[in-house]
């Protein structure tokens, strides 16, 4: 098992599709953009209607890295509380950034209607459930901190929330009527067809192998082209890579898998997720499931398949939706794929300054909200000359030591945990 994004559910059922073509020639814009993502896309768009020439490249198809390979959900805010995050970044900048993120389900479900985007768009909420009785402890103080900045979370007790999921195996839920679910790659798909709709020149298959600055000016090489552009954002994240020119910020790789059952029957949809809301628990190791359009039950957690252990976290997979769906036991999977996660030592976002220009990355597991929000507000930013429509400060250093053995921590931990639990 590879990272290929052929072998995700996203991939075969994507129904957003964008006429581009690979970079070739010299070519001048306003803004050039790293990265065919959701804040890569997002930021061509919001600089495209700003009335700005743009020209974004892509190493591979749009949304090819984390974007492609998200669970799909839609949430509002941050996985960090908002007590947290305030403690990271001062109360000030802390309640700005809670603020602007839990609005940003909003911003992605208006850009899925103005747009048209085919994303299989859900507005259900979603449930942060409870995995054991402990974990009904952390939900109640989420719950708290939520509410006291205005947030419309509903604790739920153990009866309501087994009833909303479907499952005796939850103890409790913290219920989030902003969010909800989408078909994440053709979300990504789909902002970038609207870039180009918007008059934004956008390219695929077209690596960035070396970027560099004459006078005032950025350049960006690809194998057939280059883009000479007063402005720059690199927006590649988890999946950056190495090119001249650029110092890549460090992460802490974070790797999630999923699996995707065949269409359950109507009965089964009945019970199961009835509500069609997006799910996540609260066990330290995380697992997802959700429901797509046609009735698949996806489900995940941290964990990658390219290595020795990736037929512990396989058989995990099995015992886990057993034990949470019984009728679901035995039950084959017709997709399996996995995705990187990028990770901060704070586990914030990071904006850090280039010149003229901006670099993001870090949102942690919570790409789709934050990934738009973030390009949007950056293209606005450069365009505009208005730095404070930024959602976070611009961090002047970012240190990440041993990245590496912090990611490997994380992976040994996970695989070690699906080894013995759920048995």
């Amino acid at each position: 098992m590879t990272s290929d994004l052929a072998s995700s559910l996203w991939h075969k059922t994507c129904q957003e599709h964008s006429s581009s073509s690979a970079l070739t020639g010299e070519v001048t814009a306003d803004l050039a953009v790293i990265g065919g993502g959701y804040t890569g896309c997002a930021a061509a768009l919001k600089a495209a209607e700003l009335g700005a020439s743009v020209r974004l490249v892509e190493a591979e198809c749009f949304g090819h890295g984390g974007s492609g390979r998200n669970v799909g959900l839609s949430n509002a805010g941050l996985w960090l509380p908002p007590e947290e995050i305030n403690a990271r970044l001062g109360p000030k900048a802390g309640r700005r950034l809670s603020q602007i993120l839990g609005e940003a389900p909003d911003l992605v479900y208006g850009l899925i209607e103005t747009h048209g985007i085919k994303c299989e768009p859900v507005r259900n909420g979603t449930l942060h459930c409870a995995h054991a009785p402990a974990g009904l402890k952390d939900l109640q103080n989420r719950a708290k901190q939520l509410q006291a900045i205005g947030a419309p979370v509903v604790l739920l007790n153990q009866e309501d929330a087994r009833a909303r999921v479907g499952s005796d195996a939850i103890y409790g839920a913290l219920f989030d009527p902003r969010a909800g679910t989408i078909q994440p790659l053709a979300y990504a798909c789909g902002l970038a067809r609207a870039a180009i709709d918007a008059g934004a020149h956008l390219h695929d298959q077209s690596p960035a192998t070396k970027i560099s600055r004459t006078g005032d000016i950025w350049q960006v090489e690809t194998p057939k082209g280059l883009i000479r552009a007063k402005q720059l954002i690199m927006a590649t994240n988890g999946y950056a890579r190495p090119m001249q020119g650029y110092d890549i910020p460090t992460i802490v790789p974070v790797h999630y898998f999923q699996g995707a059952t065949a269409p359950l029957s109507t009965e089964l949809r009945q019970v199961l997720l009835p509500g069609l809301e997006g799910c996540w628990d609260s066990a330290m190791v995380m697992s997802s499931w959700r429901m797509d359009q046609a009735g698949r039950l996806v489900i995940g957690a941290m964990g990658a398949l390219d290595h020795f252990g990736s037929s512990i976290h396989k058989d995990w997979l099995s015992r886990k939706l057993a034990n949470l769906f019984p009728a679901l036991a035995g039950i084959e999977m017709e997709s399996l794929w996995f995705g990187r996660i990028a990770m901060t030592r704070e586990y914030l976002p990071k904006i850090q300054r280039l010149q003229n220009g901006y670099v993001s990355f870090g949102y942690s597991g919570r790409g789709i909200g934050p990934g738009t929000v973030f390009g949007l507000r950056m293209a606005e930013a450069l365009i505009t000359g208005d730095e404070s429509v930024l959602p976070l400060p611009v961090s002047a250093n970012h240190t990440l030591p041993f990245a590496g053995l912090r990611g490997a921590y994380y992976e040994t931990g996970a695989t070690l945990t699906h080894f013995v639990s759920d048995r």
